[in-house]
């Protein structure tokens, strides 16, 4: 299979690119101007700004499958411009990525969108069932998985999956995490009762493997270890594998002063359950928490 990746350079383009050229797949990356991390059979790289039309469209209509990842990192403080960028990186990318999928053959879309989508609930267990929240980031995700579905109008599959917070080994949220918990300085953030969705990267990859041969499965997919943690919960566990306390707590005004409205995300949360791929048959290698943990910071 084709498959084109938007935001193909960052962490988890990265990872998905390196699972899908070893299950026997071509892949071409997309992504602002950088230099190709990989030069090998069956890899193309097409630098491009995706919220805007180009050349880009031209790959995307040559291929069988986009997995859409595009979209600037929300880890950051929210002001005006930031939430304008976030919003826009993502929206306009999809929209792009619709208008250049071909009307005339099958072609499946694999639309990137969050477990923030929910908004908050405390405790309660979300499935993709339930309903949008009412905050920034639900709205984000409520008008990109939108864009998403103009492509079923030209009768593409799509899957909008639900990412929780990825787990890598040379990136995202745990590179960030790992230097302050190895000097002894990490902690829950708030009371720590509120629920942090996660996955491993791995199991990411082999659920995006697992849609693209399952081709009955369509709309919302929760994309998340199975196994719900609090953030408090999860602050310990990452101590203990890294053999250092995680007793700091990061107090409430803190963290809301530091990183305004994005903090009050972090303060909240969501507990999400991936119903859908359980009932599909999906089994994931690392459910448990500790177990993921021990293989990501692994030497």
């Amino acid at each position: 299979m084709k498959i084109l990746l938007t935001g193909g350079l960052g962490f988890v383009g990265k990872t998905l690119t390196k699972g899908f050229l070893a299950a026997g797949h071509q892949v071409t990356a997309v992504d602002l101007a950088g230099r190709s991390p990989f030069a090998l059979s069956g890899y193309e790289y097409v630098p491009g700004d995706t919220t805007r039309p180009g050349l880009w469209q031209q790959a995307l209509s040559s291929c069988d499958c986009c997995v859409n990842l595009a979209g600037i990192s929300i880890f950051r403080r929210w002001n005006a411009y930031a939430k304008k960028a976030i919003y826009d990186s993502r929206i306009l990318t999809t929209r792009r990525v619709a208008e250049a999928i071909p009307q005339d053959r099958p072609f499946t879309l694999l639309s990137t969108s969050a477990a923030g989508f929910y908004g908050f609930h405390g405790a309660e267990e979300l499935t993709e069932e339930d309903g949008p929240g009412s905050d920034f980031l639900a709205h984000v995700c409520v008008d990109w998985e939108r864009e998403a579905g103009a492509a079923e109008e030209k009768g593409a599959r799509v899957v909008r999956t639900r990412f929780g917070v990825v787990l890598g080994k040379r990136g995202g949220a745990l590179a960030a995490m790992r230097r302050p918990f190895s000097l002894g300085l990490g902690g829950p953030l708030g009371s720590g009762s509120q629920y942090f969705p996660w996955v491993h990267e791995k199991d990411l990859l082999r659920i995006f493997l697992f849609l693209l041969a399952k081709t009955d499965i369509r709309g919302p997919v929760n994309c998340t270890s199975p196994l719900s943690v609090t953030n408090r919960e999860f602050a310990r566990a990452l101590g203990r594998a890294l053999r250092r306390p995680a007793v700091l707590p990061a107090p409430a005004t803190a963290v809301r002063l530091l990183l305004g409205e994005f903090g009050d995300s972090l303060l909240h949360g969501q507990r999400v359950a991936p119903r859908k791929l359980l009932n599909a048959g999906f089994t994931f290698s690392y459910p448990e928490l500790s177990q993921a943990l021990g293989d990501l910071l692994a030497p």
